[in-house]
């Protein structure tokens, strides 16, 4: 018999150990439904068209890919609409667009328990090729979606295309750049973070949440439905497998660890919240059972390889994070800052990025996680102000990992980048106190899709953050993605934005190019 996995009795009571070790049979009482047979509806009838979230792939591998979709006839509502009862999904995956060439099909079960989303992990599949899938439950058939198994570890490619974006406030406005996305030819697109925001509706916005600020499961779910109900954000879905990481809206503003960041919570209240976030993460996102949360705690960071031409450190900043030493905001400097034991990563995860770095025989490395890496002055003339919500705030470990990028000779490594809503194109050099130090890494990071609004081509502070800060070579405030094509030679990157956000039919522009080479970590403007 399956169990749910909320409400967890005698909340007030909880302590992290035993919300542990009872969530985890919870978590695995409910995995274990999902292959479940007996009380199953193999052709139950709708009140509406239950693929109202779409449908999703992500982690590819050489062999395979996760396939993605949750029942929800009335997204909305409490359980989707959906009874409380387990239903059977059918799904199949072609080697071509008209879905006459079926390699593979089968069925998987989508449990209330976990919102009746299905995850299925599809293998047996040819490395580098193109795949078209869907699925059918009863008479109702989902969207068609189109998905990319990665290289042989041991092939180079020729190329890598790719996107990666994050931070889309429903609230602030359209995903009009999706929909640029979903027309560009892309292998991959990677999100890095602030998929959803966690705030109550307010007015005086381009469009309205739909409730207050979330804070259980089911709020959670609604809040996820309603973003994956845009259509552009859809579409850009069904284009390509994503590979997703999550930054702090996901829970709620600036958390860290268990630190609950700029609302305060008790901590038992707090893991309940961020127990419910992950699962609801996990229910909407095409990741492998090996994310499986387990009540507040979730494996999200991975390594996954396009051949040897890059490979992908994907990070999680959040989870294992200490408290900002110093509070939000721009801060001056302080010996505070170089506390070993303040960390972004957390001990195991930063062992096993080194770990990966060192052994990764690609020729680009990529980092892609969620805050700024570049310590960036913000305050004009002598005085010096860094972000505390960046990596500046944790700089003795901002220092170790660029040390070890360098000591260990990584090859090329490339920091993908999200959070801050603008673009900018950093070197990362050995020694920001030393700005004419060599660089040892490059690092892209990327606007919002939405969240901030509209934005600006050149905001009034630019001349003052390039001057101040030299190793900036590109800084805008418009929205957008960044679209990247890799090769075993050299690393093009793009800035693509859209002059507005909250009314329809913003136009596309590619704002600024750079170009790395590789073997020097430099950026050459194209």
């Amino acid at each position: 018999m399956s169990l749910p996995l909320f409400p967890l009795p005698h909340a007030q009571s909880l302590t992290r150990r035993t919300f542990l070790a009872g969530s985890a049979s919870f978590a695995a009482a409910a995995l274990l439904s999902t292959y479940a047979r007996g009380a199953v509806a193999p052709a139950p009838k709708f009140s509406a068209y239950p693929f109202s979230l779409g449908i999703a792939s992500g982690d590819p591998l050489p062999d395979g890919v996760v396939l993605w979709t949750r029942l929800a006839p009335k997204p909305l509502e409490p359980a989707g609409g959906m009874p409380a009862s387990a239903v059977e999904v059918s799904w199949q995956i072609a080697d071509d667009e008209a879905m006459s060439r079926v390699v593979q099909s089968g069925t998987a079960t989508a449990t209330p328990e976990w919102a009746h989303s299905v995850h299925v992990e599809v293998s047996g599949l040819r490395p580098e090729r193109w795949y078209w899938y869907q699925f059918k439950v009863g008479t109702e058939v989902s969207p068609k979606g189109r998905t990319r198994t990665a290289p042989l570890a041991t092939a180079t490619p020729d190329r890598l295309r790719f996107a990666f974006a994050s931070c889309q406030h429903y609230e602030a406005g359209l995903f009009t750049a999706y929909d640029h996305l979903a027309r560009e030819d892309l292998d991959l697109i990677v999100h890095l973070g602030d998929y959803i925001y966690e705030g109550a509706t307010r007015d005086g916005f381009a469009r309205r949440h739909n409730s207050p600020e979330i804070v259980q499961l089911d709020d959670y779910r609604a809040r996820y439905a309603l973003y994956k109900s845009d259509p552009a954000l859809q579409r850009a879905h069904a284009i390509a497998p994503w590979i997703v990481t999550w930054d702090d809206h996901e829970v709620c503003n600036n958390y860290a660890g268990t630190h609950t960041g700029s609302k305060k919570q008790p901590l038992d209240a707090f893991l309940l919240r961020r127990a419910a976030a992950y699962q609801a993460y996990f229910e909407h996102m095409p990741l492998r059972r090996t994310a499986l949360p387990s009540g507040p705690d979730m494996l999200l960071y991975r390594g996954l390889s396009y051949g040897r031409l890059a490979h992908f450190h994907v990070l999680d900043t959040r989870q294992y994070r200490t408290a900002q030493p110093q509070g939000d905001g721009n801060k001056p400097p302080s010996p505070v800052l170089m506390d070993p034991r303040g960390t972004a990563l957390g001990d195991r995860q930063r062992d096993w990025l080194f770990t990966g770095l060192e052994r990764s025989p690609a020729t680009w490395n990529v980092l892609a996680q969620q805050i700024m890496v570049a310590r960036v002055d913000k305050t004009r003339g002598p005085e010096v102000t860094y972000s505390m919500d960046q990596w500046p705030g944790y700089e003795f470990e901002r220092r170790r990992v660029l040390r070890h990028l360098h000591d260990k000779k990584i090859k090329n490594p490339v920091v993908l980048t999200g959070d801050i809503h603008t673009n900018w194109a950093n070197e990362l050099i050995a020694d920001f106190d030393q700005l004419d130090s060599q660089s040892v890494a490059t690092e892209f990071v990327g606007t919002s899709i939405s969240s901030g609004g509209d934005g600006a081509e050149t905001p009034k502070t630019t001349d003052q953050l390039l001057a101040e800060n030299p190793f900036v070579k590109y800084f805008n405030a418009e929205r957008g993605y960044v679209r990247c094509e890799v090769t075993p030679q050299q690393w093009h990157t793009d800035y693509r934005t859209v002059p507005f956000v909250t009314k329809p039919g913003a136009p596309i522009n590619t704002r600024a190019s750079f170009v790395v080479e590789s073997g020097t970590p430099k950026l050459n403007r194209a």
